[in-house]
C-alpha cells in the first residue's frame, strides 16, 4: 500500500496482465497529499462524513437551543402579508394602543420567563397551533389522535370535520378551558407546545383539523405530569371532557410516549427559547403582553429584590478580590440608590 505498486508477474504471464502493468506506469498512482481538495477527488474519513449528535439535532427546535421554532417559521408567511397590507393601506396597528413609560408613569412587564403571564401565554400557544394547522405542510396523521374514531364527546363529528380549519379563538378556549379547570401554570402551556412539536418532528405527522383536539390534550396531559409537582390523574380529565373514557386517555398517552421515543426531557435552553419565541410571535400579531403601571407596592417589592441580589453580588466580588491590590488603593464600590416616589 502507499504511492507505489508492486506485483510478482510470472513467466507465463498473460497479455492483459502485461497490458495492465503498461498502464499502471503510465498512470502512476498519487496519494491522498498529492491530490488537492479542488479537484475533488479526495475521499474524506468516514468520521468527517458522519454528523456528530449535537449537528443532527440542530434541525430538531424542541431538542436542540440553536434552532428555530417550528411555529416562529411557520407563522413568517402570515406576518408578511400583514405588514404588506398594513403598508399599502398607510395603516400601523398597535402603536395608538401601546403604552409607554413617562416621566410620571412607569410600565414594567409582568411577565417573565420564570413566571409568565398565564392568559398572555395561553393566548400566544393557541395562536402558535393555529398556525401549525393553517401552514400545514400536508394531512399525515395516525389514528389514535382522530376525531372520528376516537370522539371526545357524544356529539356527531361533523362531515367537514377534516377540511374546515378551527380559528384561533376555538383553540384558545379549548386551551383554557383545560387550564383552568385543572388549574395548571403557564410554564405548563410553553412545556405543551414543545412537546407538540417534538411529536410532529418525531413521528413525521402534521397537526390538523381532524387530529388537533387530541394532539393538544395528549401534550397537556403530558406535560402537566412532567412539570407541575402535584399532577392531574387522567380520570380528572375525564371529569372535564365529560365523554372521553379513562381507557382511552391512558392509551393515547402511551402512545404519544412511544411517538416521543420517552424524551420528555425540556432544557432550560430550550424552555427559554420557546418562551421569547412566543413573545415575538405576540408583537407580530399585536397580543402585546399587558403592561401595568408600577405601583409603590410592586417598587417595594422590586427594591427588596434587587437588594438581596446586590449583597449576593457584593460577598461574590469580595471573596475573588486580588490579593495583590494595596488597602491603601482600594476605592469603596458607591451604590446608588433608586428613588421611588
Amino acid at each position: 500500500m502507499g504511492g507505489s505498486v508492486s506485483c510478482c508477474i510470472s513467466p507465463g504471464e498473460s497479455p492483459k496482465i502485461h497490458r495492465r502493468e503498461v498502464e499502471l506506469e503510465e498512470c502512476p498512482i498519487t496519494t491522498t497529499e498529492d491530490v488537492s481538495e479542488d479537484t475533488g477527488t479526495y475521499l474524506q474519513h468516514i468520521s468527517d462524513r458522519e454528523l456528530p449528535d449535537e449537528l443532527a439535532q440542530e434541525s430538531n427546535p424542541s431538542d436542540h437551543p440553536r434552532a428555530s421554532t417550528l411555529f416562529l417559521n411557520k407563522s413568517q408567511t402570515d406576518v408578511r402579508e400583514k405588514r404588506k397590507s398594513n403598508y399599502l393601506n398607510h395603516m400601523s396597528p398597535g402603536l395608538l394602543t401601546k403604552k409607554y413609560s413617562s416621566c410620571s408613569t412607569i410600565f414594567i412587564d409582568d411577565s417573565t420567563v420564570s413566571q409568565p403571564n398565564l392568559k398572555s401565554t395561553i393566548k400566544c400557544v393557541a395562536l402558535a397551533m393555529y398556525y401549525h394547522i393553517k401552514n400545514r405542510d400536508s394531512n399525515r396523521s395516525l389514528d389514535i389522535f382522530d376525531e372520528k374514531k376516537h370522539p371526545l364527546t357524544r356529539e356527531k363529528v361533523p362531515d367537514d370535520y377534516s377540511v374546515v380549519d378551527p380559528e384561533h379563538k376555538l383553540i384558545y378556549r379549548f386551551i383554557r378551558t383545560l387550564f383552568s379547570s385543572a388549574q395548571l401554570t403557564a410554564e405548563c402551556a410553553i412545556v405543551t407546545l414543545v412537546y407538540l412539536e417534538r411529536l410532529l418532528t418525531y413521528a413525521e405527522m402534521d397537526i390538523c383539523p381532524c387530529n388537533w383536539k387530541r394532539i393538544v390534550l395528549g401534550a397537556i396531559l403530558l406535560a402537566s405530569k412532567v412539570w407541575d409537582d402535584q399532577a392531574v390523574w387522567n380520570v380528572d380529565y375525564c371529569q372535564i371532557l365529560k365523554d372521553i373514557t379513562v381507557e382511552d386517555m391512558n392509551e393515547m398517552e402511551r402512545h404519544f410516549l412511544e411517538l416521543l421515543q420517552f424524551n420528555i426531557n425540556v432544557p432550560a435552553s430550550v424552555y427559554a427559547k420557546y418562551y421569547f419565541d412566543l413573545r415575538s410571535l405576540a408583537d407580530e400579531n399585536n397580543l402585546s403582553f399587558p403592561l401595568e403601571p408600577l405601583s409603590n407596592k410592586r417598587a417595594q417589592k422590586l427594591e427588596a429584590i434587587s437588594r438581596l441580589c446586590e449583597d449576593k453580588y457584593k460577598d461574590l466580588s469580595k471573596s475573588s478580590m486580588r490579593r495583590s491590590v494595596s488597602v491603601d488603593n482600594m476605592v469603596g464600590i458607591k451604590n446608588s440608590h433608586a428613588v421611588l416616589s
